[in-house]
């Protein structure tokens, strides 16, 4: 861990009184580290990410996974550290990927920087995401008890080793829904939220478990369009957040079959596409239905 982390001095100040602006001894903090990360394919450079150190051939992998570009381990022939740049030294800050000779290759390399907080650009029309979907989550016979549901985010929580030491990462979890307690398959932690779902999708390319059928992507904070575009192109057909969706989001998901699951809080949760695959609890719940204004 101790690349995904970094310790800062800090001042601290107490609104209560007990606190001073110049303390004689300085109190230090654990920050979520954050560093670029170079993607190259077959030795050209195709883009640049912010990410936290760690599990980056995951990062890489599901990234591949997200643009449409590899959908099985055998596609990805192999992955390294390139030397940085600085005197040829070893940064970690920049991963080789080597493809099949038949994999298609983008039109265009993308050769830009994508920040950890706003995903990856350029991919925003439903219509291009239908276009590079090799799995179809609508066919999913996947059927989740509301209540087995609404325990994801306190595992999820339970799990996450980065945030307890740092409060600064986003995380997300594959979960096995089938028996009586949810089975944690794969955590990934990130200053992204887009990188810690792609580090989820590249743990299970490089497992060779592509499609992901019949499980739950359970991720720490809101569901955008590009979390959902990665779970269709994954094959997910339950994706569970935390927090809000998008209206793209939601329109996504209607389209490609993904269920979508937003302020799922333990006590309750919002449907926003795919109600069919959830199933009410044995216990008595209560359920409402809103219609769009």
């Amino acid at each position: 861990m101790a690349r995904m982390t970094q310790r800062r001095k800090i001042h601290r100040f107490h609104l209560d009184g007990t606190g001073t602006e110049y303390p004689v001894r300085f109190k230090e903090d654990v920050l979520a580290a954050e560093e670029p990360l170079e993607i190259r394919i077959g030795g050209r450079s195709f883009a640049v990410t912010m990410r936290t150190p760690g599990d980056d051939f995951d990062l890489v992998a599901g990234f591949l996974v997200s643009e449409g570009i590899i959908r099985s381990q055998s596609e990805l022939v192999s992955l390294r550290f390139c030397s940085g740049e600085k005197d040829g030294t070893q940064t970690f800050n920049v991963v080789e990927a080597q493809l099949r000779s038949d994999v298609q290759m983008p039109d265009t390399m993308r050769h830009v920087y994508t920040s950890s907080s706003c995903g990856i650009c350029g991919t925003d029309s439903i219509e291009a995401v239908r276009k590079t979907l090799h799995f179809d989550p609508s066919q999913d016979g996947l059927r989740v008890p509301v209540d087995i549901l609404a325990e994801l985010p306190e595992r999820l929580r339970e799990a996450q080793a980065v945030f307890d030491r740092t409060g600064g990462v986003h995380a997300a979890g594959l979960f096995r829904v089938d028996g009586t307690t949810p089975e944690l398959l794969c955590l990934r932690e990130d200053v992204g939220r887009h990188n810690a779902v792609d580090k989820v999708v590249g743990w299970a390319l490089r497992q060779d478990l592509l499609p992901l059928k019949g499980l739950v992507l359970q991720v720490s904070g809101r569901a955008s369009f590009e979390l959902v575009q990665k779970a269709a192109l994954a094959g997910i057909p339950v994706l569970s957040a935390v927090s809000a969706p998008s209206s793209l989001a939601a329109d996504l998901a209607t389209e490609t079959g993904v269920t979508l699951v937003g302020f799922s809080r333990g006590h309750s949760l919002n449907v926003y596409a795919g109600r069919d695959r959830l199933v009410r609890p044995r216990k008595a719940a209560r359920e409402e239905v809103f219609a769009g204004l």
